[in-house]
């Protein structure tokens, strides 16, 4: 099978181009090679390459930014989605795209279902939603990956920031009243090869397509996840600053960002572990592996 892949120089693009290597030919492209708020870019892609499956990692992440930058993060998030969907449909190639914890509005106590309905309450939610809806609606086949907290060796995360900051600081305050679970590239990449090796068995007939909540399984808190990378990081014998215990946990309201954060980031993921037969690991698995990389 042929594999158009986007988003290569991101943190699942990286993965997805080492787990997606036995499965088929891949051409991986960046933002250099297409414009993806750039549609007619989109169309003459698809075109050129005649893939047999689109997978779409690619998205516009500056969070904060996109509360002013609407237009850019509308066309990479929105209106890219419809179109590689649009020209999927024309060559009849299934699309795999990832959304976020940001379409909902954090307020349900429990972990999310992919029946409970969206509330996202930032342009980058909102973006990210009607990205969605636009694949939804295109005709293609499609699997759709919600995922959260998304941690990589490759590239900029929050890992990795806790990490940088403590070899400078001595104290750190980090928000302690959201919950979610990180979730490693690695293992959206794993899962992902997993959903398309699928597909190659069986074709169409009876595939699961369809919307699913992918995360690694457990829940934890932001503060909680810096002590742990911490921790991990003196346990390795990396010199630091900070300790885990000066590491004090904060309110939401007292860290405000131009964009509202979900407090409550939990995902459901028993529909997507039925319907491919798999067990998610818990989230410090992966979180381990990725810091063995790092230091």
């Amino acid at each position: 099978m042929k594999l158009l892949l986007t988003g290569k120089n991101g943190q699942v693009g990286f993965e997805l181009q080492r787990a997606l290597a036995p499965l088929g030919e891949i051409l991986a492209v960046d933002m250099a090679e297409c414009d993806l708020s750039n549609p007619e870019a989109i169309r003459k892609l698809v075109a050129d390459v005649q893939p047999d499956i689109i997978i779409n990692p690619a998205a516009y992440t500056a969070v904060d930014k996109a509360e002013t930058e609407q237009e850019l993060a509308y066309a990479v998030n929105a209106t890219a989605p419809g179109v590689f969907g649009q020209e999927a449909a024309r060559i009849g190639a299934l699309v795999i795209h990832y959304s976020t914890d940001y379409v909902f509005d954090g307020n349900k106590q429990g972990a999310y279902t992919e029946e409970d309905r969206p509330n996202p309450q930032s342009v980058y939610g909102k973006s990210k939603l009607a990205g969605e809806q636009a694949l939804q609606q295109s005709g293609a086949d499609y699997l759709i990956f919600r995922t959260s907290w998304v941690f990589g060796a490759h590239g900029a995360n929050f890992a990795k920031t806790m990490l940088r900051l403590a070899a400078d600081r001595e104290t750190l305050t980090v928000v302690a009243d959201q919950y979610g679970a990180p979730t490693s590239a690695a293992l959206l990449a794993d899962i992902t090869a997993q959903a398309i090796g699928r597909y190659q068995q069986h074709g169409k007939a009876g595939y699961p397509f369809g919307l699913y909540h992918l995360v690694a399984s457990g829940v934890t808190t932001w503060h909680e996840y810096a002590r742990t990378v911490v921790g991990a990081a003196i346990a390795a014998g990396k010199p630091l600053k900070l300790t885990p215990d000066n590491i004090r946990g904060i309110t939401t309201a007292e860290y405000p960002l131009p964009a509202p954060r979900p407090t409550n980031s939990r995902l459901d993921t028993s529909r997507l572990q039925q319907a491919l037969n798999l067990k998610l690991p818990p989230w410090q698995n992966g979180l381990k592996h990725v810091l063995q990389q790092i230091l």
